[in-house]
């Protein structure tokens, strides 16, 4: 199940559970749509895959599975 990190590893931009903006890869880093458009090219700085938008949990699961709480940041910034 993904854990639906809340927040954007390059910029730290808050990414709630029903974000349409969210990008992540197969490792589940999770980046911005900005940041994964612009910054990254689309491409995962960490494994090197695809970058593509995180689906929507719906509501009424997120109450049984709820979101990531933990913020995850890369240690050396974000470049293509």
């Amino acid at each position: 199940m993904l854990e639906l990190r809340p927040n954007c590893e390059c910029c730290d931009r808050d990414l709630p559970p029903d974000s349409l903006e969210a990008r992540i890869c197969t490792f589940e880093c999770t980046y911005c749509a900005a940041c994964a458009d612009k910054v990254l090219g689309g491409v995962c700085p960490n494994c090197g895959g695809d970058l593509v938008r995180r689906p929507i949990r719906p509501a009424k699961a997120l109450a049984r599975y709820p979101a990531s709480a933990k913020r995850v940041l890369r240690a050396t910034p974000c470049a293509r």
